[in-house]
């Protein structure tokens, strides 16, 4: 991928952004951002990136996924990434959902500690990702058209 490529990384704090940041060799040349939870955990890990906040709790919080659309328009409106990559969970549900009505390409990274069922962000932006990573080969059979990579651990 270009290194003039613009990605947004968003997606929940704690395990979700610790797999996330093991990808800095892939990131951290290219122009980025990130969107999680204000939390000690990421605030620590993220010091000196460009991050935006989003509200948590987000698991079955209607009210929270209303307020993260929002924000989610204006960060995308402002930033306009190339590329929208995830680990989950469901704060990242609407970057991908506006950011492909922006354009931008989607990459979706299932977990991996869920080798037998699929977490419910995954389930939802199965459908519209181009591409669906997963760290299992048992992962295939929960998300055929998925790409295993392995682990990242």
């Amino acid at each position: 991928m270009k290194k003039n490529v613009k990605v947004c990384l968003v997606g929940s704090s704690g395990g979700h952004l610790a797999q996330m940041y093991l990808l800095k060799p892939f990131w951290e040349e290219k122009s980025h951002f990130w969107v999680t939870f204000n939390k000690a955990d990421a605030n620590s890990m993220l010091k000196g990136e460009k991050v935006y906040y989003c509200y948590y709790p987000t698991n079955r919080n209607f009210f929270n996924l209303i307020r993260n659309t929002f924000i989610a328009l204006k960060v995308l409106f402002k930033e306009r990434p190339n590329l929208i990559m995830s680990f989950g969970a469901a704060s990242a549900i609407p970057f991908f959902y506006l950011g492909k009505l922006f354009g931008a390409k989607l990459v979706y990274i299932e977990v991996f500690d869920r080798y037998d069922k699929a977490t419910v962000t995954g389930k939802i932006v199965y459908p519209i990702v181009d591409k669906f990573i997963v760290q299992w080969e048992e992962q295939k059979k929960i998300y055929p058209k998925a790409i295993c990579l392995g682990g990242i651990f």
